[in-house]
């Protein structure tokens, strides 16, 4: 692999992070922004993640604010990394993907997880009449099911949905997920953004139990990678502590709105909270622009992602923005200039 080029398709997953002294509203202007700017920058797709009751991340209502971001894009892929199935009806979640396919055809992704995205209190306000996220697989399939076309005397459909090309990726942070993709033939997206310990052995079980389906004849696999870039590598080391210091404060079960980064993180966490994020985000490029460029290239060379995505929570927007501008040399195709 070319050391400055990437031959793959690199994308970005956004939280749609309120910072403190902001709102939501601030919040989704800024993903809007930071949508079209990663378009110009030749990312491939931008997806956008379900949480609840997290006064950081806006992303609640994912299908609704895809929908804000495809309308104010034309080219990029927008879709959600992901909606967590056990949430939702699959019904709904097929009529309102396909609600988004039909308005913007051909750029609508839908990542699927079993996780909660939230605490248990409000998994409990989530899921009135659910008691877990066992029936995943079987939610799964019903979804696909209903994206398929309408076959005579069928008793529900999805209206829209039904017939309509919608990429269905399966996400996770463990064996369960690689094991479910892999049966059922669909693209896999894996969490070494904040849970890379099971990346490798995952990975491999992937690729090895893979079986071809009408929707994918070959595995295929993405990488999820922090990406902190700035001008120079103490300033982006800096940049890094507000996603530090967010990780620390969701373990101690205090979450809130994005912090700012702060000068010495050793003051803010102890050696064992140091630790436990270290792991956490292992998988993390932090650096100037060469740093970062050398960074992505290593990381997909020795992990053989068939894509990457990248992720930032970085405090300030519009060194988000400068951020992944830095970050998209790694894979610039079509020349663009970090700004």
């Amino acid at each position: 692999m070319d050391m400055d080029r990437l031959d793959m398709p690199v994308s970005l997953l956004d939280l749609a992070p309120v910072c403190e002294g902001s709102t939501p509203a601030q919040a989704f202007a800024n993903a809007l922004d930071l949508a079209r700017h990663a378009e110009s920058l030749g990312y491939t797709r931008y997806w956008l993640a379900e949480h609840h009751n997290m006064p950081g991340i806006a992303s609640a209502a994912t299908a609704v604010l895809i929908g804000h971001i495809a309308g104010g894009t034309s080219r990029i892929r927008v879709g959600a990394g992901g909606v967590m199935l056990p949430n939702h009806a699959p019904l709904q979640v097929a009529e309102q993907f396909g609600t988004l396919a039909s308005l913007y055809p051909g750029r609508i992704d839908l990542g699927l997880g079993r996780a909660p995205g939230t605490d248990q209190p409000t998994v409990q306000a989530l899921r009135r009449y659910y008691a877990g996220a066992d029936a995943f697989p079987s939610d799964v399939m019903e979804l696909l099911r209903y994206f398929e076309p309408v076959q005579p005397g069928q008793p529900v459909q999805a209206v829209p949905g039904a017939g309509l090309d919608v990429p269905v990726w399966i996400l996770g942070s463990s064996l369960f997920g690689a094991q479910l993709a892999a049966s059922l033939g669909l693209p896999y997206a894996f969490a070494s953004h904040f849970a890379p310990a099971a990346m490798t052995e995952a990975l491999a079980l992937y690729h090895r139990d893979f079986r071809p389906s009408k929707r994918l004849r070959q595995p295929h696999a993405m990488l999820a990678l922090n990406v902190v870039a700035a001008d120079t590598r103490a300033e982006a080391e800096r940049l890094f502590t507000t996603q530090q210091q967010s990780f620390v404060r969701l373990r101690r079960g205090a979450p809130g709105l994005i912090p700012p980064p702060i000068d010495d993180i050793d003051a803010f966490w102890t050696p064992q909270e140091k630790a436990m994020v270290g792991q956490a985000l292992a998988c993390a490029v932090v650096g100037d622009a060469a740093d970062v460029r050398e960074g992505i290239a290593e990381f997909a060379r020795r992990h053989r992602p068939d894509e990457l995505m990248l992720t930032a929570n970085i405090f300030d927007h519009a060194a988000r923005r400068h951020s992944f501008a830095l970050a998209a040399d790694a894979f610039a195709r079509k020349g663009h200039a970090a700004a």
